[in-house]
């Protein structure tokens, strides 16, 4: 059996049923806005960075079998971190900032933080929002017919604290 860390849509448990998962905290990686030639839009991944920290989600995959996984991370690589598990990531030189023709999905943003809020609370939101790089990237505002396949419903409380976050950090929206 493997595990995996998960730093973004994955810390969000209503997104998957991976058993035993556990918040944790990983050293040497940050988190990017990025895009490939694989997806329209934006996404998260990690970015190695010396001394950056990064709160998460561990979990077991049954039996070792990582093709349902693989299959819904297929943008990435899956790379084994040294405390153990594996992380999904994309490689320098292999992905670009978001742009207005690859946008940040809010679905996809709603869905982080409200995992985020879920498993570290506010702090752990505010931690999230302090150590994602690329908020430069334009908000697509898919809200209301959303676009990312494993969105949730927020509720009116989680709505209005990721739009406050966006605001405060001069988020542009589309």
């Amino acid at each position: 059996m493997g595990e995996f860390f998960g730093y973004g849509s994955l810390v969000n448990l209503a997104t998957h049923d991976y058993p035993g998962a556990r918040p944790v905290k990983v050293r040497g990686w940050a988190r990017a806005w990025r895009h490939t030639a694989l997806r329209e839009v934006a996404f998260l991944t990690a970015v190695p960075q010396d001394g950056a920290e990064l709160d998460g989600v561990v979990a077991q995959v049954p039996g070792g079998d990582w093709d349902a996984l693989d299959l819904r991370e297929a943008a990435y690589l899956r790379l084994v971190l040294p405390e153990g598990p594996s992380i999904y990531h994309i490689p320098e030189g292999h992905h670009a900032p978001a742009s207005r023709a690859h946008p940040v999905l809010l679905s996809y943003l709603d869905t982080v933080v409200q995992g985020y809020l879920q498993l570290f609370g506010q702090d752990g939101v505010d931690r999230f929002f302090a150590t994602t790089q690329g908020w430069d990237a334009p908000i697509r505002d898919d809200r209301a017919a959303p676009v990312y396949p494993r969105a949730q419903g927020l509720t009116a409380e989680e709505t209005a604290l990721v739009d406050r976050k966006l605001r405060e950090i001069g988020a542009t929206r589309l």
